[in-house]
């Protein structure tokens, strides 16, 4: 599935659309600062599979700081057969640089 802007992302927080909205950065990263994600490390994200996988055919958005991280995420639930999954462009240093 294509990735998501930072613009297009605020579009569907301030709608309150239905997806499951990842950080997978630290917990120090998410302290400093947050988007509202449900925090799961990247480091972590095979352990949680478990709680993920009732979301396998569900757009899922997956952010950290630069979008790096978030795009290695999503290689791996892609090739783990999740279908709708979106990296969110530039990450958390975009969204503050456009939304403060």
């Amino acid at each position: 599935m294509q990735d998501i802007t930072v613009e297009e992302l605020k579009e569907k927080l301030d709608r309150g659309d239905d997806f499951v909205f990842i950080d997978v950065r630290e917990p120090y990263e998410y302290e400093e600062f947050n988007l509202g994600a449900r925090l799961i490390p990247l480091g972590s994200l095979l352990g949680a599979l478990n709680e993920l996988e009732p979301h396998r055919h569900d757009e899922i958005v997956i952010h950290c700081r630069s979008g790096a991280r978030s795009g290695a995420a999503k290689v791996t639930l892609s090739q783990l057969g999740y279908t709708k999954v979106r990296n969110l462009i530039g990450g958390v240093l975009d969204w503050r640089q456009k939304f403060g």
